[in-house]
């Protein structure tokens, strides 16, 4: 396993310059944002040599951070497209007290390395590397697991190995949020579909590549730019969008493990999301989840968007704070408890949605109903 080295940095007006930790790293790299510098140097490598048959045995460099103290209940968190793990800074600032998270980079996301000769960046690949994080690198061995977006996928497919072959750890919750998880009720931009044009995909991210790199501005947005920028986040774009082509030829399988995993799962949906809307969540509710006998609910945030983590993290942290201290309902008390917490939550807090249980209806001790009138 590769080990982090250390990072000299020089400040000048500024900027950060980095050394080389491991081959991931470009030499010289320079940062503009302290955020993104600080997640860089406080995380540690390992290799992975992919399982993909087109990527020949490739060995590629995967970033990654733990938080918090290993004694805690442990918690893991897989990150989306195009982004990186840095999306959990916020959420984890509310959660390190009482877990002890693990998140890393996927190949060609963040500060892991990026190949761009033609390496295929798959999402069953992810989920092999996702099974030797847990067993190999953080020891993991009865973990929650909260997804996000490409990494609902990669979280699915990893769901499916655990339930068909022995695996020495146990997952005992799945959170799953925001994510284009069921694509014929996606509304993708055309920037993702162009990225699958063989002609104008490369166009695209030449034009992209053109632009001047952002040096100042707000700072999350400064640290977004850096974590992009490192090892050519833009042209490994070309490749690592193709995913989607391999989403929708095994999202119905992938979704299939969902009602016969006997893993409780809390889903959750910032409704603001213009690309992944709640149709989207709605349909996958009601298709896969809201019959399940083992404990599920299904949460709403109404002034998060696509990236729950960052709009609204302490909420969101609230969640998982609830689910893994097993305050979630039965679904026999899900009318009262929606009652109670629906009076009660403020303008940004979660919207619980209760399953829906079609039952006859009864009105005990009330008058009769008659066409011609009520009877007392």
């Amino acid at each position: 396993m590769k080990t982090f080295k250390s990072v000299p940095a020089f400040a000048a007006l500024a900027l950060f310059t980095a050394g080389s930790p491991a081959t991931a790293q470009e030499n010289d790299f320079v940062f503009y944002s302290e955020l993104a510098r600080a997640w860089y140097e406080a995380g540690s490598y390992f290799e992975w040599q992919s399982t993909t048959e087109n990527n020949n045995g490739a060995v590629v460099d995967v970033h990654y951070r733990t938080f918090g103290d290993p004694e805690d209940p442990q918690l893991l968190l897989v990150h989306g497209y195009p982004r990186s793990s840095f999306d959990y800074e916020e959420m984890i600032v509310y959660l390190q007290d009482d877990y002890y998270i693990a998140t890393l980079d996927f190949p060609g996301f963040g500060f892991s390395e990026k190949p761009l000769n033609d390496y295929s960046y798959m999402l069953e690949d992810d989920a092999r590397l996702l099974d030797f994080f847990v067993r190999e690198i953080v020891e993991f061995d009865d973990f929650a697991m909260f997804t996000h977006d490409r990494g609902v996928s990669v979280g699915l497919a990893f769901l499916g190995h655990y339930l068909d072959e022995d695996r020495p750890y146990t997952i005992n919750y799945h959170f799953l949020s925001n994510s284009g998880m069921f694509l014929p009720l996606a509304n993708l931009v055309p920037g993702q579909r162009v990225l699958l044009d063989p002609v104008r995909g490369p166009a695209a991210i030449a034009e992209l590549k053109s632009r001047p790199r952002q040096t100042e501005g707000d700072p999350e947005s400064l640290a977004y730019a850096d974590i992009q920028a490192f090892n050519d986040g833009i042209g490994a774009r070309l490749h690592v969008g193709k995913y989607l082509l391999e989403r929708v030829a095994n999202e119905y399988r992938w979704l299939d493990n969902l009602p016969r995993s006997p893993i409780p799962v809390a889903y959750v949906w910032g409704a603001l999301d213009p690309v992944n809307p709640l149709r989207t969540a709605n349909y996958v509710w009601a298709e896969y989840l809201n019959e399940r006998d083992v404990e599920s609910s299904f949460w709403v945030l109404p002034t998060a968007s696509h990236y729950p983590q960052r709009d609204r993290p302490a909420e969101l942290a609230r969640i998982v704070n609830l689910a893994l201290s097993g305050g979630v309902p039965s679904q026999e008390d899900g009318d009262d408890f929606m009652w109670t917490w629906n009076r009660q939550r403020t303008e940004h807090d979660a919207i619980f949605i209760g399953h829906s249980i079609i039952r006859e209806m009864e009105f005990e001790g009330a008058v009769e109903y008659t066409p011609q009138g009520y009877r007392y």
